[in-house]
């Protein structure tokens, strides 16, 4: 089972919500977060149940920022809009930082969203379990 978080800045809702219909079999065995209005759009329109964090402008980024920080997040589908300035920017880079400081694969488009759940679907996500066991300090 797989940690995997969604989240979509506003122009990019639609986009995700439509992406976790498409392949909604894949993610009902996992546990499932999300900053606050993707997560209800994604339940109002899909089967899944999700942990639902605040608002990515009152914190949301930053929450799931904190599983990240620990180690204790698998997957992350961003659906960055490239084009908008958002006002939680600082937030948006320390979230995608921690991610390359973990380790932890982060899609920020369609594209790599549909290639990271296409490796899910085949299992190819072994390696999580790898990172965690040989993770710098877990023996401590």
């Amino acid at each position: 089972m797989l940690k995997i978080a969604f989240i979509a800045h506003d122009r990019k809702k639609d986009e995700m919500v439509n992406f976790v219909i498409a392949y909604e079999h894949v993610f009902v065995p996992h546990k499932l977060y999300s900053t606050g209005t993707t997560g209800t759009r994604i339940m109002e329109q899909t089967n899944l149940t999700i942990h639902r964090f605040m608002s990515g402008p009152l914190g949301g980024d930053q929450q799931i920022g904190a599983l990240v920080a620990e180690n204790e997040m698998d997957l992350i589908i961003f659906l960055r809009d490239p084009l908008m300035a958002q006002p939680h920017e600082p937030d948006i880079i320390a979230l995608l930082r921690l991610c390359d400081v973990q380790g932890i694969p982060v899609a920020t488009n369609i594209a790599t969203a549909e290639v990271l759940v296409k490796a899910i679907e085949r299992g190819d996500f072994a390696w999580r379990e790898l990172v965690h066991k040989y993770k710098p300090g877990a023996d401590e």
